[in-house]
């Protein structure tokens, strides 16, 4: 049914293939700027990533004005206000993020500053704070999983304060993001799994949402399909640079997807998993999926059902009795976490990931009170996320 309202927003434009990157120079030029301040990691550099985006430059005239490739996995406003005076330090006029959910954090964050002005980033903390568009940003995504870079959200942690903060704005979205597969080529098998399935699970969460609609569901659907497609392959196959582009696409589709219907109470577990045992966030997300679709059985069968379609094919869909479609569909996620298993050595439950028994308890405190939760089908109480936490603990 089509919901009475509903608000989509989506201004990124996306340029996708083999070779995407060439167009990166033209793409400022049209945004009238020249002066890039590139943001990357240790990792994107060793991989020789940061060449590749370097090369693309080398006959555009444009002037890299500043490099800095030292983002860690969990960025900081500290980083972010220093990485600002370091665009005005070197006059910069546009910022380009090459790396993974971090990376692309960090940007948006220096984004909030060298564009509305300032010396401290957490002043803008919030949501709808921004109060207009911001300076020329454009994305590189390495990995195939966050959807960062079709999100109007950022993730930076406070040191001092030891908290994470969130920005949430329109704004915060970039002008362009180039899917390349060149820029994920390097992603190793169970990276490549971990992110895939982070993906899917943003898809799945988003086409179950209380605040889906049909906009968000198009982009879900089609990101599911995508991944039940080529996951298993290029986890066997990272070479496969058809299946890197399918899923470079998916991860955009899906966070294009859950940024504007949101996620459910596998992302609360998955973020309390992280914060309480340090999990990282794609395992977490790998071992809450059918747990938390069949917790939202009760309200969402019939759309679990659906999703049975996209994953594993019309032959599938077809041959399962209608009844049995929802359950099927939980069954193909199981099925997709062992194959991965068995090609990767990608962790079926919080006990191969390294989570302790002692931990569950906390982990089910934590996620309750998760925002993510809001818009989950089933209201997730402490009773429900502890009977998820100790089945996941074991089950894979």
């Amino acid at each position: 049914m089509l919901p009475t309202y509903y608000e989509f927003c989506f201004p990124v434009k996306i340029i996708s293939g083999h070779t995407a990157l060439n167009n990166l120079p033209a793409e400022l030029v049209q945004a009238n700027v020249s002066r890039p301040l590139i943001i990357s990691d240790q990792g994107v550099t060793r991989a020789g990533l940061g060449k590749i985006v370097a090369d693309a430059f080398a006959e555009s005239g444009i002037t890299i004005a500043a490099i800095y490739d030292e983002v860690p996995p969990e960025s900081s406003t500290l980083l972010v206000n220093q990485l600002a005076e370091l665009y005005r330090a070197k006059q910069c006029d546009c910022l380009i993020a090459v790396g993974g959910g971090s990376v692309i954090d960090t940007a948006k964050g220096v984004n909030i500053l060298v564009s509305l002005g300032g010396q401290d980033v957490r002043d803008y903390r919030g949501a709808e704070v921004l109060p207009g568009p911001l300076r020329a940003f454009f994305v590189v995504p390495t990995t195939a999983g966050t959807g960062s870079e079709a999100t109007n959200s950022a993730v930076i942690a406070d040191p001092e304060k030891g908290v994470k903060m969130l920005f949430v704005s329109e704004f915060l979205m970039p002008r362009a993001a180039f899917l390349d597969s060149r820029m994920t080529l390097t992603l190793p098998p169970r990276l490549t799994a971990a992110t895939g399935m982070d993906a899917l699970t943003h898809a799945m969460e988003a086409y179950l949402s209380i605040q889906k609609n049909p906009m968000s569901d198009a982009y879900a659907w089609q990101a599911v399909k995508l991944i039940g497609e080529n996951l298993r392959r290029v986890a066997q196959n990272p070479a496969d640079k058809d299946g890197r582009l399918a899923l470079a696409n998916a991860s955009t589709m899906a966070g294009t997807a859950f940024s504007n219907s949101m996620v459910g109470c596998v992302h609360s577990m998955g973020h309390a998993t992280g914060g309480v045992a340090h999990i990282p966030h794609g395992v977490a997300m790998n071992i809450f999926l059918p747990f938390g679709l069949e917790f939202n059985l009760p309200r969402r069968a019939e759309m679990i059902a659906e999703l049975l379609m996209p994953l594993a094919g019309p032959e599938t869909y077809a041959s399962t009795p209608a009844d049995q479609r929802a359950k099927q569909t939980i069954a193909e996620v199981r099925r997709l976490k062992q194959d991965l298993h068995e090609i990767t050595g990608l962790a079926r439950s919080l006990q191969e990931a390294g989570v302790r028994g002692d931990q569950l308890a906390d982990i089910a405190k934590l996620a309750i009170n998760d925002g993510s939760a809001m818009m989950n089908p089933e209201e997730l109480r402490l009773e429900d996320a502890l009977e998820l936490a100790n089945r996941a603990f074991t089950q894979g």
